[in-house]
This record gives structure tokens, sequence and C-alpha cells, in this order.
């Protein structure tokens, strides 16, 4: 079949997919589309579901229910045809460790009947970065550089949908920010970007994101519609124990929801008592005078915006 027939607007859907291991349910009715040349996040802890649901839309588990799509084409009858389409980048390094920079790229390029000159233009702005060290074996490469290999080798037939099961965990911040560099090129390419990550901060990356939690979605939006939706004012806490801080917040009857986030804790107050700015600014007073009765020193109390991390917990405490 032509490689450009049977093409929809929507690249990659799934329908009320399920998976279990055993007792264990990974996947519970999942649902959702990407339409074409998005950049589609699925963000969510370890355990959340999302390699299960990545392994599903690439043919190598099936589910226990529902259907999915990768191009029009159904995972389970036209797995063949998926296979040819899909470029696939698991989260564990699964390039030959023995073999070179080259030869695991000729040897990828081969599986599919290409090489790496026929699709060099698409890799080369990757592959350049590693191209010096060409003769050394995969297994002695930095975390950045087995990233930008295991990219090359899932780009060199050309897919039409990249599936990339956390691809920046534990690389560090400056390969982390390359790589999404090079994700915005291939976007260009008309590659439809299918990403799993951890890191809420990268959500904002992606034009779409599903918030995912125990094989769910808790919702599914734009980063700025995910936010836009976050229901309760937000303050930041600062103090000189930010241990005790943080007891004495939850305690606090005026707190919905407190948690720590790095150097602050976000405490978010219900929208029924901050209609407007002069009840908000009631509200900071009032938990700062609380906080100072209590001994705390060096307080910084302030209105926030909400990030994605923000709407993650509150709706995960739904």
């Amino acid at each position: 079949m032509d490689k450009n027939q049977n093409i929809t607007d929507i690249a990659v859907s799934c329908s009320n997919v399920s998976k279990s291991y055993k007792d264990v349910r990974a996947l519970n009715k999942v649902s959702m589309e990407v339409p074409r040349g998005q950049i589609f996040g699925i963000i969510g802890p370890d355990g959340s579901g999302k390699t299960s649901l990545f392994r599903i839309l690439t043919t190598l588990i099936l589910a226990d229910e529902g259907a999915a799509a990768v191009d029009g084409f159904d995972v389970v009858a036209d797995y063949r045809e998926i296979r040819k389409r899909v470029g696939y980048m698991p989260g564990r390094f699964s390039l030959y460790q023995d073999l070179t920079v080259e030869e695991n790229l000729n040897f990828f390029a081969t599986v599919f009947n290409t090489s790496i000159k026929e699709n060099y233009d698409l890799v080369k702005d990757i592959y350049q970065q590693i191209e010096p060290f060409k003769n050394r074996r995969a297994g002695k490469l930095s975390g950045g550089m087995k990233q930008k290999l295991a990219l090359s080798c899932a780009l060199i037939h050309r897919p039409s949908v990249l599936f990339l099961d956390e691809p920046t965990t534990g690389v560090d911040p400056v390969s982390r920010k390359e790589f999404w560099g090079m994700l915005k090129k291939l976007q260009k390419e008309n590659i439809t970007i299918i990403v799993s990550t951890p890191y809420m901060d990268e959500a904002g990356l992606c034009d779409k994101i599903g918030l995912i939690q125990d094989g769910e979605f808790l919702t599914t939006d734009t980063p700025r519609g995910i936010i836009g939706k976050y229901p309760n004012k937000l303050i930041a806490v600062e103090s000189n124990d930010m241990h005790q801080l943080l007891i004495d917040l939850r305690a606090n009857e005026l707190s919905k929801d407190c948690f720590a986030f790095g150097d602050r804790h976000h405490v978010s107050i219900d929208h029924a008592l901050t209609t407007d700015s002069a009840a908000t600014k009631d509200i900071i007073r009032e938990i700062k005078s609380f906080l100072l009765n209590k001994g705390h020193k060096n307080l910084i109390v302030e209105e926030i915006e909400p990030g994605i991390e923000d709407c993650f917990m509150q709706l995960s405490q739904k």
C-alpha cells in the first residue's frame, strides 16, 4: 500500500482502551485523538499507564478491550502497515550496545529497507552532533548522546508518527532543552509526535496534553486551557522553617490544599472566599497573621498563577 493512502486528519486515536496485567489495571478505558502534525504530551508519574499505552499504539502488545488506530490503520488488523509508519523510542536505551553509532543507524535503516543516505536530510541536524563519534560503541556514549542516537534510529525510515516514551528522563537540563528544540524542528516536517514525560515543565512545550494517573486521563486540553480551568486562588508561601510551615498551612482552615513545590509551598484557597482582589488580599493577610503567631519568620506570602503541576495535583485529589 502506498504510504500516502488512508491518511486521515487524525494521526492517532484510541477509544475506551483498557489493559491489565494480572490484578493490576494499567489502563482503564482511555480515549484520545491527536490531530496530524501536533506534539501531544502524555504527562504523568511512573506507573500511570504511559508505557502500556505506547506499546499498544505501536502494536507491541494487545489491549484487553477498546480500539485504537494510527494513520487511520487499526492497531490489530493493520499492524504491519503501522510498523512501517511509526518511529518508537522506548524509555530504556534499547539499541545495540556493542555496535558503533554508525552500525546501529545502518542496521535500523536496513530493517526498514532504506539507507542513511536516503533520509539523511531528516536526521542531519540530530546525527551531526554525534557523527564525530560514529565509530564509538553505543554503550560508551553519554546519556545525551544515547538520546540523540536513539532518536536518529527512530527517524531513519521517515515515520509519519513518532512515539517517544520518557525520552528526557535522566538527561541533563541542557540536553533536555536541546531535545525539545529538535522536536519542534521535526514537527515542521509534518511528523506527529506523541511524547510521554514525568516532567510537568515539559507540558508547556506541547500543543496539547493529557494528564494521566492510575491508567486514566484526568483531563486533555491545551496547556493554557488546563491552567485556565484551575478552580481556586493559589498563593505561594515561604518561611525560615519550611517543614513546620507545611504542617501549619495544612492545619489552617483557609487552606483547601497545600503541597511542597521546591523552595515554596503552594496553597489553594476556595474560590468562594476570594471573589475579588480585596477579598484575596484579606485572605493573604489572615494567613500571614496566622503564621506569624505560630512563630514563623522571613515570611513571604503572595498570590501566584497556577502551573500544570498545580492543576495535576488538584485534579488527582478528586
